[in-house]
């Protein structure tokens, strides 16, 4: 449920600094807006001087909560924010609510089941649930995702599932620089605007995959799960030998959406309205 706008000029008055709660005024007013946002939008909507607003969002960008657009003299959440918004459910509670779910999805599966984060640019792995003994075979052997592995959000299923729903400027922010975007097996996005694209195409089709990406003759399939703003805040992913799938892509996908939306369910989230399929 979202907490709503901030009455106007309600930080002025605040007891601690006026800065501060402008400041944080300003991050809750961006994490509502579904894109970019330009200073003189941002200053009349929370009753807060242009000239401050111009400050606070220096001061913001200058740590990485906000990200600035020049081209379109406008701000939009930066890394920073991201971050600390999923550091609330990288504890604890998100893996005790997604146990159970993956626990049923790698029986349904037969294939290893993983909860994923995004910290930074990496896919942060939380939770690995194996299916029954004696069906997984040697897949789970090749794999390189446990529990802590961290791997370039670009690559895996797991991280694209999540980038796939940030906005361009995050994405902008995560990968600023051309080289940013490496490769393990030869494969995969070089470019921003390539990466873009596909997300865009995945988004629309409800589930992201790679194919040998990260390790070769093996193929991933991740769907995200969304908070109560309908952000992305973690995602679950399966991988399989590429010619060895124990059920047709659409059946894959199908299960890991329901597994995601009854994490969303857990965590009071709201799949976006615009999500493939929905």
């Amino acid at each position: 449920m979202s907490r709503g706008k901030p009455t106007p000029g309600a930080a002025s008055s605040s007891s601690a600094s006026p800065a501060v709660g402008r400041a944080l005024d300003i991050l809750v007013h961006l994490a509502e807006r579904p894109g970019l946002v330009q200073v003189a939008t941002i200053a009349r909507d929370l009753g807060i001087p242009r000239s401050s607003a111009y400050h606070i969002l220096t001061v913001l960008a200058d740590r990485g909560f906000v990200t600035h657009v020049p081209e379109e003299q406008a701000y939009g959440l930066g890394v920073a924010s991201f971050e600390v918004g999923s550091a609330y459910l990288r504890h604890e509670p998100l893996e005790r609510l997604a146990r159970p779910i993956l626990r049923t999805l790698a029986g349904r599966l037969g294939q290893t089941v993983h909860l994923g984060i995004l910290h930074g640019a990496e896919t942060v792995y939380l939770l690995k649930e194996r299916p029954p003994a004696g069906r997984a075979g040697d897949v789970d052997i090749a794999l390189v995702t446990d529990i802590g592995v961290r791997l370039p959000a670009h690559l895996t299923a797991n991280g694209r599932a999540i980038l796939a729903h940030t906005s361009e400027a995050q994405l902008r922010a995560l990968f600023p620089r051309p080289g940013d975007l490496t490769t393990r097996t030869g494969k995969g996005p070089r470019t921003l605007p390539g990466l873009a694209g596909e997300l865009a195409g995945e988004r629309e089709r409800g589930c992201s995959e790679e194919v040998e990406l990260v390790t070769r003759g093996f193929r991933s399939m991740g769907v995200a799960a969304f908070d109560h703003n309908e952000r992305p805040v973690a995602a679950i992913s399966s991988t399989w030998r590429r010619h060895h799938c124990r059920h047709d892509t659409g059946t894959v996908r199908d299960i890991l959406r329901h597994g995601a939306a009854r994490l969303t369910a857990a965590v009071s989230g709201r799949t976006p309205r615009t999500w493939a399929g929905d």
